[in-house]
């Protein structure tokens, strides 16, 4: 039996720690904060997207960094094993569009509580508002760890589960990365992930506030499509966000970097541009004697219609029988096609993750163990790893943080 030092009690880390008492290891897990799980408590929203119901593919699929890397520990905990694991402690679950895993409750207190129930009676030790400030490394192999009040703990094992630098109200302040350096790891350039993006125009602003539902987001640079889908967006003060958005984040992050890029919103994907305007013309015989400003409720929400009759060029005060067809196509190209053009983004308390991290050439992808320090493990953002949006981020968390609980032998 050996004396397991995790550090950091996030998911990863409490996943790692449960691994590593089931595996017959003392366990010591040491968190800086008050609580356990911080950030898993305001994940979702509030609610805690535990996982994705997606098959293996969907999985990988979802993964933007690394992805082969994850095959071991995928395959070591995959979803439906984290489903269980949370059914099995008296957890339910339900599953929602996109194959969203949540639990039933709604609330992410509910699974925090399932995981402090399991750490407890794995015979977990563990020890809140300690905060370490070094590994403990001698010879290239694990001592244990240094803590803040210059003590020393002793362990065989250390599994290093500090995050990343998302959120870092909740502890995430990037100590992890520096600890991973001082022995010997390389870190890749971090930058905030699956976060909200900035806009050019104005007019964004005028709408904050008005989420819209199923739209189809394209982003192009110059004419390559980088980012095409359908979902949900909403417009705030600085620009634009929802599930939509963050996902595209993700990948269209290292061109936004260099240069702006072009954003449009098909407001009205299920219908052609023909079907379009048959709506319109059977809207606009309904409404002949109004004018375009008080016509088209039927089709956009109340919050941006001044902006997209300004936009559309057309006379605001015109009645509709005095609309010509080429105004008419005015409008229905905008609606298929509302511009907005991305600058940037927010920073890193508004990213749900962190992209970057630890090298992950320098870990053993079958073990989770440094190839530099024997008996150094790391599991989750604390990695050079990330995913979209759908659960797919915290599944990283459980798979990463059972492979090294369970590897240390």
């Amino acid at each position: 039996m050996k004396k397991v030092i995790v550090i950091g009690g996030g998911p990863a880390g409490m996943f790692a720690a449960i691994a590593a008492a089931e595996n017959g290891h003392s366990v010591l897990l040491l968190e800086k904060n008050e609580k356990l799980g911080k950030k898993l408590f305001i994940t979702g929203k509030g609610r805690c997207n535990i996982t994705n119901a997606g098959d293996m593919d969907t999985l990988f699929a979802n993964v933007t960094t690394n992805r082969k890397f994850l095959y071991s520990a995928f395959y070591a905990c995959d979803n439906f094993r984290v489903i269980d694991f949370f059914n099995a402690h008296g957890l339910k679950t339900k599953t929602e569009r996109g194959n969203r895993v949540f639990p039933v409750s709604d609330h992410s207190s509910d699974v925090i509580a399932v995981l402090k129930k399991a750490l407890h009676q794995a015979g977990v030790t563990v020890r809140l508002h300690t905060e370490v400030t070094g590994l403990w490394a001698e010879e290239n192999k694990i001592r244990g760890v240094f803590l803040k009040n210059k003590e020393k703990e002793e362990g065989d094992a250390v599994i290093l589960a500090t995050g990343g630098v998302s959120y870092q109200s909740t502890g995430s302040t990037g100590d992890g990365y520096l600890f991973a350096e001082n022995c010997g790891h390389k870190v890749m350039p971090t930058e905030p992930s699956l976060v909200p993006c900035v806009a050019k125009e104005s007019y964004v602003k005028r709408m904050q506030g008005l989420s819209l539902k199923n739209v189809r987001v394209i982003i192009r640079k110059d004419k390559k499509v980088l980012f095409d889908e359908f979902g949900e967006m909403l417009f705030t003060h600085f620009g634009v966000s929802g599930p939509l958005i963050l996902s595209a984040s993700s990948l269209v992050g290292k061109e936004l970097k260099k240069q702006p890029l072009s954003m449009t919103i098909d407001l009205k994907p299920a219908l052609t541009r023909e079907q379009l305007d048959l709506r319109l013309l059977r809207d606009f015989g309904e409404n002949k004697n109004k004018q375009l400003k008080n016509a088209l409720h039927g089709l956009l929400p109340a919050k941006m219609l001044p902006v997209f009759v300004e936009l559309s060029g057309v006379d605001a005060e015109k009645k509709i029988n005095e609309v010509t067809k080429e105004e008419r196509n005015c409008l229905i190209e905008l609606l298929k096609a509302f511009p907005v053009t991305l600058t940037g983004f927010r920073g890193f308390d508004e990213a749900i993750i962190t992209r970057g991290g630890i090298c992950v050439k320098e870990v053993n992808p079958s073990t989770m163990e440094s190839k530099r320090v024997s008996g150094l493990y790391f599991a989750g953002e604390v990695l050079d790893l990330d995913a979209m949006t759908g659960g797919f981020n915290l599944q990283i968390a459980w798979s990463t943080g059972y492979l090294a609980g369970s590897s240390i032998e």
